[in-house]
């Protein structure tokens, strides 16, 4: 389904949106209550990739498909793996058997599991015969893709001997490592992150059941979910105001780094009572650089914000941007030269020149990405566009676009 979003302003000045919750958290504390079923867990993400990890966990098929689900995909080639005597093959969509899973499948082979590649080396899908592992030292690049080391550090407690993790150089993606170690703590499991070493103790109890911890977990909204509202803010008139909800100023979420990279666009934020309030209070047209090795999904939002403020940008630390649901770094360069844009790209980098022209009613491809099509949304504000394949954005926010509309937002089908 295609849809046009018509020329649109912001319908009050005061708007309020609520965003489901986090996915990132929600598919970590998914597997961990597969593991620890004695909590429960509030404000899960309505998203397709959660719902697909969801069903997965309840599955009893030896056929395992996760479609588009990156994040799963990892998850659960680490979560099969431990489950001793069952025999799964885990398997996804077309883009899903393009993407890298060897360095997660030998990691888990350096620790005793049973996986191998059904066709191509290196890719899913992948047969895993679940057995006890009993080796606990493993080591990894400390480059990859954070989702590998959660992978292992979800499953870690449940380990015989748990998880002495060793990685190896610069670590990147670090605000998505302690998420995932701040999570284990919640629910009891020790862990330590010193230098370049994690280490995670065996725990073959229940944690929940001990009086100290918690027995409901609440998931924190959606950072990545609420990077739409910050360049929303940016490109309207000072004075212009979102209310989000539900969020915390000490947040597990690498992308909550938007508080401060959306001060340069002009947007203010605040925190009250489990909101996040944006408003917009001065206007800034300088050129804006950023490494965002710690929070890459947000690059496509700021891109796409700067280029319809018409300010150069330079944005670093983009290298795990080409094995996403598309190859990100392409596909922004694509459509924003359809829009009238100029960008240049290297294998780990964007750089924007600054722009006055956007063409209207250009077709903006989404290829399969649902941050495609929610990062080129807020530019509406400035001229019509066309949304391909619109209904992508499910995968991580299944109303976002009646969420626009509510604002003001002029949408047709």
């Amino acid at each position: 389904m295609n849809i046009t979003l018509q020329k649109s302003q912001i319908a009050n000045r005061q708007s309020k949106i609520t965003i489901t919750g986090s996915k990132s958290e929600s598919n970590r504390l998914l597997l961990l209550k597969a593991l620890y079923p004695e909590f429960s867990l509030e404000n899960v993400s309505n998203s397709d990739d959660s719902c697909l990890m969801t069903d997965a966990l309840k599955s009893v098929s030896n056929i395992v498909d996760i479609h588009h689900a990156g994040t799963a995909m990892r998850f659960l080639t680490a979560y099969f793996s431990i489950q001793e005597g069952r025999e799964v093959t885990l398997t996804g969509s077309k883009r899903m058997k393009e993407r890298p899973i060897q360095i997660l499948v030998e990691a888990l082979k350096e620790l005793g599991a049973d996986i191998s590649y059904v066709e191509n080396e290196g890719f899913p899908p992948i047969k895993i015969t679940g057995k006890k592992l009993t080796k606990n030292k493993v080591s990894l690049k400390a480059n990859v893709s954070s989702q590998y080391i959660s992978a292992l550090l979800l499953i870690a407690s449940k380990l015989e001997n748990g998880i002495e993790l060793t990685l190896e150089g610069e670590i990147t993606s670090v605000p998505y490592i302690k998420m995932t170690l701040s999570l284990l703590d919640e629910i009891g499991v020790e862990s330590s992150f010193i230098g370049n070493a994690i280490t995670v103790k065996p725990n073959n109890q229940q944690p929940a059941t001990n009086n100290q911890q918690p027995t409901i977990l609440t998931v924190e909204s959606d950072w990545s979910s609420a990077s739409y509202y910050f360049s929303i803010v940016a490109l309207c008139e000072v004075g212009t105001e979102i209310t989000l909800s539900s969020y915390k100023e000490n947040s597990l979420q690498g992308d909550s780094v938007l508080v401060e990279i959306y001060k340069h666009f002009g947007v203010q934020t605040s925190f009250k009572n489990n909101t996040v309030v944006l408003e917009k209070t001065t206007q800034n047209l300088k050129a804006f650089s950023y490494d965002l090795a710690n929070a890459p999904d947000i690059a496509q939002t700021i891109a796409v914000t700067c280029f319809a403020l018409g300010i150069p940008c330079d944005l670093t630390g983009l290298h795990t941007l080409k094995i996403k649901e598309t190859d990100r770094l392409v596909a922004l360069k694509t459509e924003i030269e359809k829009l009238g844009g100029n960008v240049e790209i290297t294998d780990k980098s964007l750089h924007l020149k600054a722009s006055n022209t956007i063409n209207q009613f250009v077709p903006i491809a989404t290829y399969n990405d649902h941050r495609m099509a929610m990062a080129f949304a807020p530019l509406a504000l400035k001229t019509p566009l066309i949304i391909e394949d619109a209904e992508v954005v499910s995968k991580s926010y299944p109303t976002f676009w009646n969420d626009l509309e509510s604002i003001g937002f002029k949408i047709t089908k």
